[in-house]
């Protein structure tokens, strides 16, 4: 499959769209982490005017920023009644192609250390852990990807 099939950047009027896709997707991690995630409360209109959402159709998105060293996938979400079908792994080999053909060797992210389950994804999709913070939202776990 191509990592790109069906990728689109999204456009200002998708703004709806990716707040009901990350809300309904990071809904289940409220009660755990005792607040909502910051992903929940982003502001996906200037992500949108900036060129940093991209969707899959209507079930998934992603959102990627320009770093000087890396690309940096800062949110990945798919709503649940489309979990299970690859999607999400889909969204993370466009972040890796997309990181190529900026010329990055580097695709990084970060999620709450309660986030067990998504960083056991990553790790699986051959990221590596580099460090942990202690922010005022709770414990990052920051994660690696070397791309050939």
């Amino acid at each position: 499959m191509n990592p790109a099939e069906g990728v689109r950047r999204a456009r200002a009027e998708d703004a709806a769209l990716l707040r009901d896709i990350t809300r309904e997707a990071y809904a289940k991690w409220v009660a755990p982490i005792g607040r909502e995630p910051a992903p929940m409360r982003d502001d996906f209109e200037a992500r949108a005017a900036s060129g940093q959402a991209w969707l899959l159709g209507e079930e998934a998105l992603c959102i990627l920023e320009e770093k000087p060293d890396a690309l940096l996938l800062d949110n990945v979400a798919v709503r649940p009644a489309a979990q299970g079908r690859g999607l999400g792994r889909q969204l993370i080999a466009f972040a890796e192609k997309e990181a190529r053909s900026r010329g990055h060797r580097m695709l990084r992210l970060y999620t709450n250390a309660k986030m067990d389950t998504n960083i056991a994804l990553y790790e699986g999709l051959g990221f590596r852990e580099t460090h942990r913070e202690d922010v005022d939202v709770g414990t990052r776990v920051w994660m690696e990807k070397e791309l050939p």
